[in-house]
């Protein structure tokens, strides 16, 4: 079987323990970025980049580029996916790359399968996918309440902790020695933030006394870099083995999604979220069901003072589950299929994801 995977470099780590269990696939991945090409490479046949990583500063681009972009890049994933006997694709994530996979398959008629896990902010094309996976039943009831999606599969937990538990981390002493300190807290800047927040955030995490090793993700490196005013803060520019570092670390302290809240509570190293720009996320429910605090920025301190080990035991055990879940849809596609949310579906999904912008 030729399968295409899509997507950047957290949910390709829900995607991993999927294509590991599959029997005699083909492995072709498609996504962007060094991070999410290194990662995929050691589990595919073929890395297929269809785009560039475009880091938030606080210049806004315009629509007209934005859609310009979008549509190059799907054009690139439509013409990469048809040059290839493509049987499967899965997509998993909420990111551009998503939406480039979506399109395409649906235009060339391919099979697609997608992972979905932040159900209040989900990208509006996987109201055309073939099945929507969640992770919760009450995640599956929530798509049906809030945007008439019904074509989905409760697989009763998240594929992508089984990565992090398999994955093999450096040793800590290593990281100890790379950095040059055993006394530090990982702050990760993710999708939840904007702009905006990032001046704030680096005031409070500057009233830790442990050094901070930033890892700026979506933002650019020298924009987050003109905020820092303490000599203990270290902004690391390009890929990083985010997981090993947070492994070595006292604790991470996190304005972000579903991906670094599965992280940290595999790896149950002590962790604070920041409550972001979303109102509510499917990531707060797992938060709080692992005993991590969600905490608004100028509580940081605070906050990190009575931070505790996440309570993840579960999380392994139904990743695992989840992951062979997903290996019997793929193999029994035809039982599953049911009819797709269509147009109104998306209609639905975009005027939800219109009180983020």
């Amino acid at each position: 079987m030729n399968i295409a995977i899509i997507a950047e470099t957290a949910p390709a780590r829900t995607l991993i323990p999927i294509i590991e269990r599959l029997d005699d696939a083909n492995i072709t991945s498609l996504t962007h970025g060094e991070g999410a090409s290194d990662i995929l490479s050691l589990y595919s046949d073929e890395v297929i980049q269809i785009g560039k990583s475009r880091r938030n500063t606080n210049k806004k681009r315009s629509n007209a580029l934005i859609a310009t972009l979008v549509m190059k890049d799907t054009y690139k994933t439509y013409r990469e996916l048809k040059k290839r006997d493509i049987d499967f694709v899965l997509t998993c994530g909420n990111s551009g790359d998503v939406r480039k996979g979506i399109i395409a398959a649906k235009k060339l008629k391919i099979p697609n399968i997608h992972i979905e896990q932040d159900i209040y902010n989900p990208i509006e094309v996987i109201s055309y996918a073939d099945i929507i996976t969640t992770p919760t039943h009450y995640a599956q009831k929530k798509l049906k309440k809030l945007y008439n999606i019904t074509n989905t599969v409760n697989i009763k937990g998240y594929p992508q902790a089984a990565y992090v538990n398999e994955v093999q981390l450096i040793n800590k002493h290593e990281i100890y020695q790379h950095y040059g300190t055993n006394n530090f807290y990982v702050l990760v800047l993710g999708g939840d933030a904007q702009a905006a927040d990032i001046p704030k955030i680096m005031h409070q995490v500057g009233k830790l006394a442990r050094d901070i090793i930033v890892i700026p993700y979506r933002f650019n490196a020298q924009y987050v870099s003109q905020f820092i005013k303490d000599d203990n803060i270290l902004v690391v520019d390009g890929f990083v083995d985010l997981l090993s570092l947070m492994n070595a670390s006292c604790g991470v302290i996190y304005i972000a999604g579903m991906g670094i809240t599965i992280e940290v509570g595999v790896l149950e190293t002590p962790a604070v979220k920041i409550q972001g720009f979303h109102d509510e996320h499917q990531s707060n429910h797992l938060a709080e069901s692992l005993g991590i605090e969600i905490a608004a920025i100028e509580d940081i301190p605070l906050a990190v003072s009575r931070m505790k080990k996440p309570n993840g035991r579960l999380l392994v055990r139904n990743g695992i589950n989840a992951s062979w879940r997903v290996v019997d849809l793929i193999n029994n596609f035809k039982v599953f299929k049911k009819e797709k949310g269509g147009y109104s579906s998306l209609k639905n999904i975009w005027n939800q994801r219109k009180k983020y912008r």
